[in-house]
């Protein structure tokens, strides 16, 4: 074999191998196919929810029906703890939070637009066949908190499920109930009455709703039951 038929073959050899190393460079620096930040894909900031799933209407409606039954519980107790506050009822408002719960946990959960309105409608009718003392009303507290509690997110585009949105969440859902609690069972209360009574209905509704949705989707998650679900993989 001739010099220059063994310089050719080296020169080539070396430029594939000068080739291979680029497509490995090409293949390293590839970047992720998921354009969100790592930031983003690891804390409650995402993109704009997807059509509801199977999945999720199974979960939203157990939420609902769960806390149907707490409702249940929660109108006794309700009612059994009445007389304590007889001097001062507007105090009694420091436990409404809970009947506001499904509102903020379900769309926590589920990332979907109306999770809010399902679950809290659910849980009202459920709390009803239970049998509730304060009636078939119920149900229309249902749609309004259900719907209210929907704003909380729907400011952020359904794209935030965060502290902030959860706290607005039972921020909404709690003003609310209190506006139709004034007019349909206290509307004869003096104003100082009624505005203390809207200020801790508010209160609680961001303290047990809002800290404690998060709270507990967090806990759900961390059981590996929320695998599924985008709030089973990131922050709140």
């Amino acid at each position: 074999m001739s010099k220059s038929s063994m310089s050719h073959e080296t020169d080539g050899a070396a430029g594939r191998a000068v080739g291979d190393a680029h497509r490995a460079d090409t293949v390293i620096a590839d970047p992720p196919t998921d354009s969100r930040s790592f930031d983003q894909r690891d804390s409650g900031v995402g993109q704009p929810p997807s059509s509801w799933r199977t999945v999720d209407i199974v979960v939203t409606a157990v939420i609902g029906v769960t806390f149907g039954v707490v409702f249940w519980a929660w109108n006794l107790l309700w009612s059994a703890t009445g007389p304590a506050f007889v001097a001062f009822p507007p105090a009694q408002a420091f436990m409404y939070g809970v009947w506001l719960l499904p509102a903020v946990l379900a769309p926590m959960i589920v990332r979907k637009p109306g999770a809010a309105l399902f679950a809290e409608t659910v849980a009202a009718l459920v709390s009803v066949l239970f049998g509730s003392p304060f009636g078939v009303a119920i149900i229309l507290y249902g749609l309004a908190q259900g719907a209210a509690g929907e704003f909380g997110f729907a400011l952020f585009r359904y794209r935030k499920f965060t502290w902030s949105s959860a706290l607005l969440a039972g921020l909404f859902a709690g003003a609310m109930a209190a506006l139709l609690d004034l007019v349909l069972y206290y509307p004869t209360w003096a104003g100082t009455w009624q505005l203390t009574y809207v200020g801790l209905v508010g209160l609680s509704a961001m303290v047990i709703a809002g800290v404690g949705a998060v709270l507990l989707s967090r806990a759900v998650a961390a059981t590996g039951a929320l695998s599924q679900f985008a709030s089973g993989r990131t922050r709140s």
